[in-house]
Parts: C-alpha cells; structure tokens; sequence
C-alpha cells in the first residue's frame, strides 16, 4: 500500500516556481518540432506505406454495406462504384470503438480510440499513425504526413502525440509540395539549422530547471516528470534527426507544383487534389504515412461533380431526417467519396516500384467515426481497406449488436507494415483473415 505524500517545507513548491515551470512546458508543447520520436532503424528492403482517409460525417448505410458476406458477396449501391477494383479491397461491417460516444467530436478519437471524447478531463491517446512512426523509426524525411480538407485546424485532427496532444494537418497541398521537393537555397538552410539548434537549447534549460525543481518532488510526482523528461530527451532525439535531413538534398519532382483551391465550395476538387499529393508522397518516399481528414462537417453549401450546388451545408445534409431531397443529395456525394477512392487505387495499382505495384506495398484505409450521421450513431462504422498486399476481395461482417473493436484491423495494418506488436487502443485481437496465404 503506497502512504500519503506530506507535504514538508522542503517539498512545498512556490506558486510562481510552479507556474515558471508550467510556462516552459505549455511552451514546449506548441513548437511545431514536437512530433513523437523515431528512433534509428535500418532500410527496410520493401518498403511499407499507409494512408487513412477519415470522413467524418460518414457515408448513408443502407447503401455502403453488402447485404451478404464473404467472398461471393453482392456489391452494394455505392461499391458498384468501386466494382472494377473490387478485389483490391475488403469491406467490414460490425466495426467501432468501444466506449467512444459523442457524436462528431469523435472524429478526434478515429486513430485513438480513446473513451470519453472531450468529456470533462478527457485526454486523448496516440494515434495510430504516430505509433506506427515511433516503432518504426524515421527512414524517410518525414515520419508521417498529416493532411486535410477544409479541415479547422485548431480543434480537429486524425493525429495525435503519445501526450494526447493535437498534430494540426497540412491543407495546403502547395506548402507540402514545397516541403517536399523546393532544396532551400544555402543560406535558408542555415538558417532553419539554427532554428533546430535553438529549440535544442530551450529543451536544455528545461532540463536543467526540472533537475533542479525534482529535488523539492515527493516520489509519485518525480516518478511523472522522470516520465515527461524521457519525452523531452526523445523530442531532442527528434531535432537531431530533423538536423540531418536538413542537410540532405530533396528529390526532384516529376510533376509541377501544384496550386491551392481555396475555395471551401470545391470540396471534392480539393479532395482530389490531397489524394494526388499523397500519392506523391509515397512515390518520392518522402513519407510512408499519411492520414488526412476530410472535414465534410466544416465543409459550406459545396459543388457536386456535373451537378448543381447542394442547397444546405454538407452537415445540415447529413441530418436529412429522410428528406428525399437532402437524401439525394448525399447520395451524389458518397459516390463521388467511392469515385475517388475507386481513382485513387487505379492510380497506385498502375505505379510500379521494385518490381511491384505501389498498391501491394500501400495499405488505404477509409472509413469514419460515425456509422449514421443522422443520429450521430457511432457504431457500425463505413470501413473499407484495400491492398497492402493482403487477402482482399471479401466482406467481413460481425455482429451489429455487438461491434468488434476496430482497433483490432489497426493491429494488423501495425503488423502488415512490420510493426511487433499485439496491442493497440482498445483491440482485442486481430484480423487475420486479411492474412496472405
């Protein structure tokens, strides 16, 4: 049984010593280098990529999901769309997080499957991208990518630090590009060193304050900063390595740069055009991880491909209270959700890299936080997941009633991209019958 700590004179710690204390860190936790940690690892030989694709007002049920199972199993509406690439891809019903309610402020909670979504004392968990970067370690100039479309940046993301903190996606497919292949010129080079090495000795002085403040700490509280300073010696690991890259010439682009839609409206041209930068991504192995949120809950009265502009807001439509109108509507827009999806794997499947299709060595994950945005239901979530080089082709049903936890397909995408583990978020297992033969 563990005692009491009491407080002693030697122990108190001064209000404005504390609140000195909290400034660094509330500071530390806002430089834009604070992304988890990637230890060194050797080049795998083939390498493994993952993009997830998060809609977070979801797609109409009754047209998403098959009405049979396995592997015979009749496309539904929307996957007719997707009927010339049908065995790329599996699609699951029966899927959710458990514990996680809330309506849209779940769409926070896709890659983490933490409970309790910004309730009081809510704090979010890492996510499945961030995780899979920290295990892998950093073998491409960026760990992961983080994208959105009309996405508000401040409060919403599918990316998450192991502190629960938000990573703020990129919506500026112009800005990535750049990032990704405009070298600076010598002198911006040099100054972006300094930068890193500025940051570095704001993490210094945190250390050498907390070395000092840990003396006055009873147990319990210096067994918590002992943590959080590992935290800081692996954000410092993390500048070194960024350091390194710098240094490092960007690959030549094969395309010209792109330029920015800026107009909300354009909802599915902007989606599009994010799809296409991933993809780059993966091609230049700038990254082998991207997630990117398509924010349809943030999105205004937009365009519809050969059609008129819808008459409400895209969220407003997804409370359609069965209005044939509004219904129609999204109707148009969830097929043209599964036309890019169906472009999308063309476009990977027609790249070859080392021999293979760039589809084989690319997991694509799209799916939702919410399986009836109508009545803000988040069971039964639209899931569907193509190659990555396993078993497709087949509809995997569980109970309705009783969803499985979806974490446990995110521990066998961990695995599929050769991360050892058997554990993640709330799983409770795996999905193996996604397994190659």
């Amino acid at each position: 049984m563990n005692a009491p700590h009491i407080s002693t004179a030697s122990s108190h710690i001064p209000r404005r010593t504390f609140l000195r204390g909290l400034g660094i860190t509330l500071g530390l936790s806002m430089l834009e280098c604070m992304t988890p940690v990637f230890a060194r690892a050797a080049q795998p030989p083939t390498p493994k990529r993952m993009l997830v694709i998060a809609n977070n007002l979801g797609v109409l049920p009754k047209n998403f999901f098959p009405a049979n199972v396995g592997r015979d199993y009749a496309l539904s509406p929307y996957l007719e769309v997707l009927a010339e690439v049908r065995n790329e891809f599996s699609v699951f019903s029966g899927l959710s997080h458990p514990g996680v309610t809330g309506g849209h402020s779940t769409d926070n909670c896709f890659l983490t499957s933490a409970r309790g979504a910004f309730k009081a004392g809510f704090r979010n968990s890492i996510s499945l991208d961030q995780y899979a970067a920290e295990k892998l370690g950093q073998v491409t100039r960026f760990p992961t990518l983080n994208l959105g479309v009309n996405i508000e940046k401040a409060n919403r993301s599918l990316s998450w630090t192991r502190d629960g903190v938000l990573l703020p996606a990129e919506d500026s497919a112009t800005a990535l590009f750049n990032r990704m292949f405009v070298q600076g010129s010598a002198d911006q080079v040099k100054k972006q060193l300094l930068r890193l090495k500025q940051r570095g000795s704001i993490l210094d002085t945190l250390n050498a304050e907390a070395g000092r403040f840990s003396r006055t700490l009873g147990s319990t509280d210096k067994a918590r900063l002992d943590q959080y300073l590992t935290s800081v010696r692996e954000v410092e690991q993390r500048l070194q390595v960024a350091s390194e890259w710098e240094q490092r010439p960007k690959p030549v682009a094969t395309q010209p740069a792109p330029t920015d839609i800026n107009d909300s409206k354009l909802f599915f041209e902007k989606f599009d055009l994010m799809l296409s930068i991933a993809q780059l991504a993966f091609e230049s192995d700038s990254t082998r991880i991207v997630t990117l949120m398509v924010d349809a809950f943030k999105t205004p009265v937009f365009s519809l491909p050969g059609q008129k502009a819808t008459t409400e807001t895209y969220h407003n439509l997804s409370h359609h209270g069965q209005n044939e109108e509004k219904v129609k509507q999204l109707e148009a827009a969830d097929r043209q959700h599964m036309a890019l999806l169906r472009k999308l794997i063309g476009n990977l499947a027609a790249k070859a890299e080392g021999g293979q299709r760039l589809l084989d060595r690319t997991m694509v994950l799209y799916g939702s936080n919410l399986g009836d945005a109508n009545i803000h239901d988040n069971t039964n979530l639209p899931i569907l997941l193509a190659s990555g080089g396993l078993q497709h082709g087949q509809h995997l049903a569980f109970k309705r009633d009783h969803n499985k936890p979806l974490s446990n397909l995110f521990v066998t995408m961990l695995q599929n991209m050769g991360v050892e583990t058997d554990t993640f978020g709330s799983n409770a297992g795996t999905l193996n019958e996604l397994k190659s033969a």
